[in-house]
């Protein structure tokens, strides 16, 4: 969960805090101990995992030991209803030990409602190349007011870049130098930093032996992320994520309904649909958009059931396209639409899986040994599941989608005549009133068949005995 990095001139003592857990101090030349300083990344959207992750990680460092908590953002938006929002600065606000924000490493983003965090936040900073902005409406908290001053008008509807931020002094910086481009320097920015009669110390300056000052890091860092059960639950609400998993999951349990059973694939298809829909519910998606994925599917079955891609595989395709145009809603300042890259590779492989992959592997699953079916035309075989119009019968060894055209279905067990073959799925109808096949008339015998009056069935004289 944690990991601690050192970077100082000095030796690491192993300490307790007053509740008996363990604090990675670092003693100085001078005999100073310095406490560790916790970092913690939040990526992502902003969801109810990662609120409660923060307030787990000011609770942690706390009692940890920890002089101070970094958080290290990069966030496109927002997913969680302002009133966790809310909840969330009012124990940043609060919070025992100061608090960073650092919006980094270079290229990040902090949009939506969540980024009202830097208001409350004691020592706040961004790399240069990030961006923050669309904020909304300033939210109301009992400890704190949410005040951006001249640049709240800016950043309500809009994002601005590192010159911006600073020429409306948007951050608590607290260092000169342009932007803060790794943690190091978000380090030295809150060094020095003083509250409730406590002053922080991360860095320290030294003279090198060319006359130049560089700042080396004299406090514990310790880096924490999400739980691997909390990161997949917030890696699956990401939009390319979900999207992906759900076309994964559908078309695997179309994939285990129409072939081989419930197997491995049925199993796998299962738990992805659970985790797109588990992301789906945080995400900012359309019902009908879900509903028509789902109907696309359920047409694509009808052409997988005779094994042909034909018109209702064409229409499948066409819904699931509309369904991924409008499955996601808009965020402000997020383009929560999936990546071209995810979308290539959902609707290519919805494509290929039921224009070549699917019709091969039901063929592989009711084929027979024997190449070529038209010597089944007029073979007689045994009905496994009751065709009823569409069942499942056995001529020779091999078994075969089967319907009947007739009003009365042909009961399991019972026999058939194999009257007509369309792609991999046999017409058949019951012996009794089926059509006579003329294999069976070139085979009789006429000179040895009589009527009941002893009268030759080719002849139109009478038998005379002899």
């Amino acid at each position: 969960m944690a990991a601690g990095l050192s970077m100082f001139g000095g030796a690491a003592n192993a300490q307790t805090d007053n509740e008996g857990n363990g604090v990675d101090t670092v003693t100085t030349p001078g005999g100073a101990d310095i406490a560790p300083v916790d970092v913690l990344q939040v990526s992502g959207f902003v969801d109810d995992i990662l609120v409660d992750e923060i307030s787990n990680a000011i609770e942690r460092a706390q009692n940890g030991g920890a002089q101070a908590l970094i958080l290290q953002v990069n966030s496109d938006g927002t997913i969680v209803d302002d009133d966790v929002v809310a909840k969330l600065l009012n124990d940043i606000a609060n919070a025992p030990i100061p608090i960073g924000v650092w919006v980094g490493p270079t290229g990040s983003r902090f949009y939506g409602p969540a980024a009202q965090i830097l208001a409350v936040a004691d020592v706040t900073g961004m790399a240069p190349g990030a961006r923050v902005g669309y904020i909304g409406v300033p939210l109301k908290i009992p400890s704190a007011d949410i005040d951006f001053g001249v640049a709240e008008e800016t950043l309500r509807n809009g994002s601005v870049g590192l010159s911006e931020a600073r020429a409306l002094d948007i951050f608590k910086q607290r260092i000169d130098d342009e932007g803060i481009p790794t943690v190091t320097s978000m380090l030295q920015a809150m060094n020095g930093f003083e509250e409730s009669g406590t002053t922080l110390l991360t860095t320290e300056q030294v003279v090198t032996d060319d006359g130049n000052l560089r700042f080396d890091t004299v406090a514990t860092v310790r880096f924490s992320k999400l739980s691997l059960i909390d990161q997949l639950f917030h890696t699956v609400a990401s939009p390319p994520v979900a999207y992906l998993l759900l076309l994964t999951g559908l078309v695997l349990l179309v994939f285990e309904f129409y072939t081989a059973g419930v197997g491995v694939g049925g199993v796998v298809g299962a738990v992805c649909t659970f985790l797109a829909f588990s992301g789906l519910s945080v995400l900012p998606t359309r019902t009908w958009a879900i509903v028509v994925i789902g109907v696309a599917m359920l047409v694509f079955s009808v052409d997988v059931q005779v094994g042909i891609p034909r018109f209702w595989t064409a229409v499948g395709l066409l819904l699931t396209a509309i369904g991924t145009a409008f499955l996601f809603e808009s965020l402000p300042g997020a383009s929560m639409r999936p990546s071209w890259i995810a979308l290539l590779a959902g609707l290519s492989g919805i494509t290929l899986t039921f224009i070549v992959g699917m019709p091969n592997m039901v063929r592989t699953r009711f084929a027979t040994p024997t190449i070529g079916r038209e010597w089944m035309i007029g073979e007689i075989g045994t009905v496994i599941t009751d065709v009823d119009p569409d069942g499942v019968v056995e001529i020779g060894t091999g078994r075969w989608r089967a319907r009947t055209n007739r009003a009365t279905p042909v009961l399991a067990g019972e026999q058939v005549r194999v009257a007509e073959i369309d792609g991999i799925t046999l017409e058949v109808e019951p012996l009794e009133g089926a059509a006579k096949d003329y294999r069976e008339m070139r085979g009789k015998d006429h000179d040895e068949t009589l009527d009941d009056e002893g009268v030759n069935s080719e002849s139109t004289s009478p038998t005379v005995p002899e």
